[in-house]
């Protein structure tokens, strides 16, 4: 089994909470390949990113750090509940800044995985973080095409901007800042409000059920910092910058989050020379969280891939 230490880390002024996983039979007179895993939007460390990926790549020898969005979970940072993609992606290097002051990690030897949005920002911290030597995503969305696309309406992401400028200007002037929820609180929510794509379904019964419900995911999200995600892409110079040896695994079964395409089309611009893409037949993008045999499936890949390239 993987020891587990509860470690902290400064991104700007505050502290950075995550969980550092070591493996069984830890030497601190070794040196480790280590890897940066990071959760999903909306989740934290203590669900898919650490409890299932971070302890298997433990299990299977890497030192792994799971940690909290700024601003989210156990984690520093005000305002609370951002969604600001400079933010995120800054966590990620002030964790590889963490990592190597670690005597025991070999600084030459340091990876990423990310699920869901995590996948994204790992993509988009890897390719100006040239410390990152070998990077994994797991269903990987793109945020930005997220906010974007929106609810598929004519104009949804200059519709949402619009908004976020009144709630600004409301704001400015005293009024209460605006949390909203990434997804429905409860299923009789979702059902209300005739939500039934697949990747909806799933968040909710994820997210809102004891299957994968935590303290530090509280579905909560300042409507205001989204504006940032709106005129970012987590792949841009992905054809340019994305260098390092990638893995990307999606499932076969679609959703409204758009993991499948977003995966093919990292898969299709990234630079990098060795690149592999990964479909799990049958699986959907929650599948992938935490259900035994998707998630087995994955690593089945994820592990030997990070091996070649990290060398556990």
């Amino acid at each position: 089994m993987s020891q587990t230490q509860s470690v902290t880390f400064k991104n700007r002024t505050w502290d950075v909470a995550a969980t550092l996983r070591l493996p069984e039979n830890f030497d601190p007179d070794r040196t480790y390949a280590a890897i940066v895993c990071a959760h999903p939007i909306s989740s934290c460390k203590e669900q898919t990113s650490g409890a299932i990926y971070g302890e298997a790549l433990t299990n299977a020898g890497f030192i792994t750090l799971a940690f909290d969005a700024s601003t989210q979970g156990a984690s520093g940072g005000e305002p609370r509940f951002l969604e600001d993609p400079a933010t995120r992606v800054e966590d990620f290097r002030c964790a590889v800044d963490y990592l190597v002051t670690l005597p025991y990690v070999d600084e030459k030897r340091i990876g990423v995985l990310g699920i869901c949005g995590g996948g994204g920002y790992s993509v988009n911290a890897a390719m100006t973080e040239r410390r990152f030597k070998a990077v994994g995503t797991v269903v990987a969305a793109n945020y930005g095409r997220l906010m974007r696309e929106g609810d598929m309406s004519p104009n949804a992401a200059l519709n949402t901007l619009e908004a976020i400028a009144q709630q600004r200007t409301a704001e400015a002037r005293g009024g209460e800042p605006m949390i909203v929820g990434y997804i429905p609180n409860s299923e009789a929510e979702r059902a209300e409000a005739g939500m039934d794509d697949i990747d909806v379904v799933e968040a909710v019964e994820y997210y809102t059920t004891p299957r994968g419900q935590q303290p530090g995911s509280p579905n909560k999200l300042r409507f205001t910092s989204t504006a940032a995600a709106v005129g970012w892409d987590a792949f841009q110079f992905a054809e340019v910058l994305l260098t390092q040896p990638l893995h990307i695994v999606i499932g076969s079964v679609p959703g409204a989050f758009g993991s499948y395409r977003d995966g093919l089309e990292l898969y299709g611009r990234a630079k990098s020379e060795q690149k592999s893409i990964q479909i799990v037949e049958g699986a959907s993008h929650y599948d992938l969280y935490d259900k035994p045999e998707p998630t087995a499936q994955a690593l089945e890949q994820l592990v030997p891939f990070f091996n070649k390239h990290l060398g556990a």
